[in-house]
Parts: structure tokens; sequence; C-alpha cells
């Protein structure tokens, strides 16, 4: 294998790579993947990955509900 091509590997950590769902507390998801999935929400200046697109709209309806919960 080519190292050129390894050099992601020791980027991140598994904490650093993964985040909990601010709606669905227990869930947790890949940065990555609800970022390609349009799952991350800003707010006052934090970013938020969500599990799912039904917490997307749960959200931005009201983020201080959920944020208070964490």
């Amino acid at each position: 294998m080519c190292e050129a091509h390894n050099h992601h590997a020791a980027a991140t950590t598994p904490e650093e790579a993964t985040a909990e769902c601010p709606v669905m507390r227990g869930n947790f998801v890949d940065k990555e993947t609800a970022a390609s999935q349009g799952l991350v929400r800003e707010h006052e200046g934090q970013t938020y990955y969500l599990c799912c697109a039904a917490c997307g709209p749960l959200f931005d309806a009201d983020p201080e509900r959920y944020l208070a919960a964490a």
C-alpha cells in the first residue's frame, strides 16, 4: 500500500471523528458522514452534528431546547 494514500488514518481520534446528536441523545454520528449528508448545524459559533434528517427541523425550530439538555 502506498503511504501517500494512508495519510488520513491517524489524522483524527475516534473522539474527534464522532459527535453526539443534540436531538437524540445517545446517538453518536460520524462527523464526516453527517457533513456529507447535510446533517450539520451551526448555533452560536458551535457546530452540531445530527444523526438523521428528522432531527434537522427539530433542532432548527428550538436549538436551545436540545442544547439545554446537554
